[in-house]
């Protein structure tokens, strides 16, 4: 029986692959994680924001002083500590002598030339792959659709041309013609789709007026959106396809596999039960197959893809018919 898969032309022996987020910023917890069947890493972003903060800070340091001399689980850092450009990139260095799984940075920025410079240091850094997230809050009502779908394509195609390591985009569920925009990336050389960005909770405070963010790991409720958006692209884009929020057994898996995922990357269930949770994924997976008769994910993969399920509507208008 076999777990393998292939991600971003990576070799993994599972698709239990960490996401992005604070169970990464610890060497100790990255260790028990791979020694519990972690897969894969992928490194919590780094903001061009923070790039360009550090940045003006030592200029103005600099300017002033240049004639002188002289988890919340136990396991989890503070997630509202932020490394800084240079503290991302020998943290990267020390993640990726630290195991021997592929370590993808991850890269948040707003302008082609923060994208590029550092998409080019994070692989002189050692990363096996880079993961773009790709967010634009539709706010600005002067900037169309095609405007800031276009403007993406450029920033994946400068990308590309910068680096030789593999560049996944990780995606958010606004896109009025989502699967067009997605095949668009996969032309553009994306080489995988990360399905799909989670979004703080807003709320509003009125006494105090303010805009009040958490951030509450992901539940299974978060889930179907993510099936949907994969059996939407298996077998329409040859980029590889990775599941992330929502998967809390190996049942979710076993899902995500059937509508083409090759990997599902984890953070919610790892910080609600601890590096072991990875263990028992494994043998929850090991078992459903064992019991149904799959041999490998493999075999499995993209059976409830758009393309091969017996009635496709079932996942778009007809089920809002029915719930209606």
């Amino acid at each position: 029986m076999s777990l393998a898969t292939t991600y971003l032309g990576l070799p993994l022996g599972s698709p239990l692959v960490v996401g992005s987020g604070p169970l990464t910023d610890d060497l100790d917890t990255v260790r028990r994680l791979e020694d519990a069947g972690a897969s894969a890493f992928v490194l919590r972003s780094l903001y061009e924001e923070q790039v360009k903060g550090e940045q003006m800070d030592a200029f103005f340091n600099s300017e002033n002083h240049e004639d002188s001399s002289g988890e919340a689980m136990s396991y989890a850092p503070d997630p509202e500590i932020p490394f800084g450009p240079d503290e991302y990139l020998e943290h990267l260095r020390r993640v990726k002598q630290a195991v021997g799984v592929p370590v993808l940075a991850s890269l948040d920025g707003s302008t082609p030339g923060g994208w590029t410079s550092f998409a080019r240091l994070m692989e002189q850094a050692g990363a096996d792959a880079l993961e773009l997230d790709l967010y634009h809050a539709a706010s600005d009502p002067d900037r169309s659709a095609a405007e800031v779908e276009s403007g993406m394509i450029e920033l994946v195609r400068a990308v590309k041309r910068t680096v030789r390591i593999p560049v996944a985009v990780k995606l958010a569920p606004l896109f009025t013609a989502f699967a067009h925009f997605a095949r668009q990336l996969d032309a553009a050389g994306a080489d995988g789709l990360t399905l799909f960005t989670r979004f703080h909770h807003v709320d509003i405070d009125v006494v105090e007026l303010e805009v009040v963010r958490t951030f509450p790991p992901s539940d299974g409720r978060d889930l179907s959106l993510r099936l949907r958006g994969v059996a939407a692209l298996t077998g329409r884009v040859k980029a590889s396809l990775a599941v992330t929020g929502g998967v809390q057994t190996g049942l979710d898996v076993v899902k995500a596999t059937m509508t083409g995922a090759h990997v599902t990357q984890l953070v919610g269930a790892l910080l609600r039960h601890g590096p072991a949770h990875l263990a028992t994924l494994r043998a929850e997976i090991e078992a459903w197959m064992r019991e149904n008769d799959w041999p490998s994910l493999d075999e499995m993969r993209g059976n409830m893809g758009f393309g091969r399920v017996a009635d496709p509507a079932a996942f778009e208008r007809a089920n809002f018919m029915l719930s209606r």
